[in-house]
């Protein structure tokens, strides 16, 4: 499997890695676009994705996430992966993946006071994703994250605020209910004293504040 990924992979896209804050030490240089239909063609199974994961290899790990089913991205397989992540693009397509798991709202708490940067990165991510996936869960539940991102908006960390920054967008996208709550945070967080926060508030209100997102929520 490994040599099929190094097959796959080009110097140009392995190269490219560095630019998005990506460690290419340990990668082939495969994008999305391949791995996703590469996924779909072979025969995945927990025992591949624990030894792609096993590998260390950057896209094996990416095949190891896109091979396993949301029902088996359990707490503790996910819990176990996220120790061994170091980039954005792993948290986040693991987090895609966990969010689509009925009980994985019970992660969120302990993952965003998890002061380890790609951890409490990964607590946001998986808000913003269950925001999107999680179609049955009452707004309730987004309304208790709300304090949880205004807590974290002033960490500087490139891979913290941007994902918290997300969060808060998802939330405010979510539904007509949610958009009025997270759209008062967002002008709170931009005017506050603290600079990273007023850069999440302002780039919230400015989206949360768009015809396109109105319309899209019945709100004009």
């Amino acid at each position: 499997m490994l040599e099929r990924l190094e097959e796959l992979g080009s110097e140009e896209n392995r190269t490219g890695l560095a630019r998005f804050g990506i460690d290419a030490s340990r990668a082939f240089g495969v994008p999305l676009s391949i791995l996703r239909p590469f996924a779909k063609e072979i025969a995945g199974s927990s025992a591949l994705a624990g030894e792609l994961w096993a590998s260390g290899f950057h896209e094996a790990r990416l095949l190891a996430i896109l091979l396993t089913k949301p029902k088996d991205m359990t707490p503790d397989l996910a819990q176990s992966w996220l120790e061994d992540i170091q980039s954005w693009d792993l948290c986040d397509q693991l987090t895609n993946v966990l969010a689509r798991r009925k009980d994985s709202d019970a992660l969120v708490q302990g993952l965003v006071g998890d002061e380890r940067e790609f951890v409490k990165r990964a607590g946001f991510a998986l808000i913003a994703w269950r925001a999107v996936h999680a179609k049955s869960s009452p707004d309730s539940e987004f309304i208790a994250y709300l304090d949880l991102i205004r807590e974290a908006s002033t960490d500087e960390r490139n891979f913290v605020w941007k994902a918290v920054h997300w969060a808060l967008r998802q939330i405010g996208k979510r539904s007509a209910e949610l958009h009025g709550p997270a759209l008062v945070l967002g002008e709170e967080l931009a005017s506050s004293n603290d600079k990273t926060a007023r850069k999440i508030g302002r780039e919230t209100v400015k989206e949360l504040s768009s015809d396109k997102v109105r319309a899209r929520l019945s709100l004009t």
